[in-house]
């Protein structure tokens, strides 16, 4: 016996130890979200998502300490978001529940018997009178406070806030779908977006009269109405109609995008700055993260999002016109951006200057950028109090997301710490490194390697390799500000600390590097030259010492899963196993998804690239056993994907295991569902690549 005891321990003592700890653990803690600041009291509010329970926090200065003002329970599948503050600060309102798919039911992925419903609910800031106003979904309320307008059926509804019985009524009808609702500055006029499919109308309701007007119209795609501080004029982008756009290929340039003002009295508009022609004349509506793409300052400046020297940045231009002003140059790309309490400077976030993570910083439109955040840490979602105190979204390397708060001297306090568990696994997490990775093309890739604890130089370990989904994302080095993202990190690093190195890939076609980058010749749909990365990723591992080359593993969600089924489906002599998260595997069946009147009949040479740029017609060659997840009312990405693969697997005899959830979406609601996809994900590895 004390020989065999001898022996075991002599094992233990020659095999590798990693930093253990369970996935429940690293998905403990609260994920923040919604942030938003009361207009008149030094108050905050957000979401915070404590495994699939979500609840609004809120917290004043000057200590702000958090207090729950909901007391909704359990992994329910019932987001909440579109936090707004009333302005006189006594209550706010929000959404409870999901936007319909296409055949009009709401989510329900926990099976809830009775009414699941998205509906508009308000409460007192004491955590009272908690009452469901309206179903309905974009809540703006009025500057005095006391009308509510929302979006119900395509059209605008107001209801007044003050009668104690509340009794919505269609604000007008119109053809088309309504949206971007914005009040006038004195609250007698809405301003709103007017879609028709080809084309976009500006509209301006009077409330008094109910009669509306459609400014300046065109034949283009005319979005984000902006009043000017008088209220006599607005501001709104127009995006020129280009009859063959599709999506998921590279738009690099276009006929060029333009603002224009409208003087409300006279009825005359004028185009006061266009985009040159060439780069950045196609217009990134995904690029900024703010309300508006537009912010009329109290000066007469017009601050808004501009690539003209390749990167997402911000100039500044009359609003009677004239040339634009760059704000901020240098490499690197601003995302999250508001209009501060005096009006005149746009306090944002960017990776300028650190590429891989977020700081925050402010610029006026005729100053140049200063940085309030900086350090190895990742801040998003600023927002500013009554008193200018900016509080923000944060996470790092080894913590995760967290609401904190901006002192004067530009240090950050975290005002929730006690939402993360003290058994969260902090210490035992691990910082990545950027590395830089060769695609097969040439073209250099960016990534975070992740190396366990205690890692020797030669020790063989298997890999896994991770793909982000969108393809507009951007991996950072800590936790991501994307609740997708954040979790997908914590994979990542629970795979780490079983015996896994893990690079996550930043392929081309994501976000953060720039236009060119983004907007990466033949992308997608169009020629798939990520595979170029795929490879490259695979290969840039293979030929490290550390890593056993025969056990490398793919995995990723959406396009993530898109090239996790690429790689397996024609790399599988360099690619062990994968596994595919509701991944795209035709892309002529994805794109009608989001078009619907795409043909791809009509489009017969693209839709024959864009068949060949997607894993189906490599079947043949997919020999790498495979995990295929999802959930049947996901809405980006179509069920059918999943159940066609699985046919044409089945039919080649490629091992194949699956887990399905039903009446779940795309970005998985129930915190459970979160938890058994990434514990399948984990055991599929260990089964594929660590066995001898």
């Amino acid at each position: 016996m004390k020989k065999v005891l001898l022996t075991c321990l002599g094992l233990l003592l020659a095999s590798p130890i990693f930093a253990q700890f369970s996935l429940e653990q690293v998905l403990s803690s609260a994920f923040p979200s919604e942030l938003k600041a009361s207009p008149v009291k030094n108050q905050i509010a957000w979401v915070f998502n404590q495994t699939g329970s979500r609840n609004i926090f809120l917290a004043e200065a000057p200590d702000f300490k958090p207090r729950k003002l909901t007391n909704y329970e359990g992994d329910n599948g019932q987001e909440i978001n579109s936090i707004t503050f009333l302005p006189n600060g006594k209550s706010l309102l929000f959404i409870r529940g999901g936007a319909n798919n296409s055949a009009g039911e709401i989510p329900n992925p926990a099976e809830l018997q009775g009414t699941v419903e998205r509906a508009i609910y308000k409460i007192d800031l004491d955590g009272k009178n908690l009452k469901k106003i309206v179903n309905g979904a974009y809540p703006k309320i009025s500057p005095n406070g006391s009308t509510l307008a929302y979006i119900s059926g395509g059209q605008i509804w107001t209801l007044n806030l003050d009668s104690a019985n509340i009794s919505p009524k269609k604000l007008f009808h119109s053809r088309g779908s309504q949206g971007s609702i914005r009040w006038s500055p004195d609250g007698s006029k809405i301003a709103f977006v007017s879609s028709r499919g080809d084309h976009n109308f500006i509209g301006v309701c009077d409330i008094a009269t109910q009669q509306i007007k459609y400014i300046d119209p065109g034949v283009d795609g005319d979005i984000d109405p902006t009043w000017s501080p008088d209220g006599k004029s607005i501001a709104f982008i127009r995006v020129p109609f280009t009859k063959d756009a599709l999506i998921f290929g590279p738009e690099r340039a276009s006929l060029p995008w333009s603002i224009r003002v409208v003087d409300l009295t006279t009825g005359l508009a004028k185009e006061i700055w266009k985009a040159q022609k060439g780069v950045g004349s196609n217009f990134f509506a995904g690029g900024l993260v703010a309300e508006n793409h537009l912010f009329w300052t109290s000066d007469n400046m017009i601050i808004f999002p501009y690539e003209g020297d390749g990167w997402h940045h911000l100039y500044s231009v009359s609003a009677s016109g004239g040339t634009a002003k760059l704000l901020t140059p240098d490499k690197g790309e601003v995302e999250y951006a508001f209009l501060a309490n005096d009006k005149k400077t746009v306090i944002y976030n960017a990776n300028i200057g650190d590429i891989d993570r977020r700081h925050i910083w402010s610029v006026t439109a005729s100053g140049t950028p200063k940085q309030i955040t900086t350090g190895q840490g990742i801040e998003w979602s600023p927002v500013q109090t009554s008193d200018g105190q900016l509080a923000i979204l944060r996470s790092d390397a080894k913590v995760p997301a967290r609401p904190s708060v901006v002192t004067s001297d530009g240090k950050i306090k975290d005002i929730a710490p006690e939402f993360i568990p003290n058994d969260f696994p902090i210490n035992q997490l691990v910082v990545p490194q950027a590395v830089m990775i060769t695609a097969t093309d040439g073209m250099q890739i960016p990534a975070q390697l992740f190396l366990p604890k205690n890692h020797k130089a030669g020790e063989k370990h298997p890999a896994a390799i991770f793909f982000h989904g969108g393809s507009r994302r951007q991996m950072l080095l800590g936790f991501n500000y994307g609740e997708y993202y954040h979790k997908a990190y914590s994979l990542n690093q629970y795979l780490v600390s079983q015996g896994y190195i893990v690079l996550s890939v930043n392929y081309r076609s994501g976000i953060g590097y720039g236009m060119e980058f983004r907007e990466a010749e033949n992308y997608g749909a169009t020629g798939a030259s990520e595979y170029n990365d795929v490879v490259g990723a695979g290969l840039f591992l293979k030929s490290r010492e550390d890593i056993d080359g025969s056990k490398i593993g793919l995995w990723g969600g959406s396009y993530g899963g898109y090239l996790t089924a690429l790689g397996l489906a024609k790399a599988s002599d360099l690619f062990a196993a994968g596994v595919d998260i509701h991944g795209v595997h035709d892309w002529n069946v994805v794109v009608k998804n989001f078009i619907p009147n795409y043909d791809a009949n009509k489009r017969a040479e693209w839709a024959k690239v864009a068949y060949q740029s997607s894993p189906m017609p490599y079947i043949n060659s997919w020999k790498s056993p495979v995990l295929l997840i999802h959930g049947d009312d996901d809405r980006n990405v179509p069920f059918s994907e999943t159940v066609t693969i699985a046919e044409a697997l089945r039919k080649n005899d490629v091992y194949m295991e699956q887990l399905i959830f039903p009446d779940e979406v795309h970005s998985f609601l129930l915190y459970q569902n979160w938890l058994n996809a990434y514990k399948a994900t984990a055991s599929f590895f260990d089964k594929f690549l660590k066995k001898k």
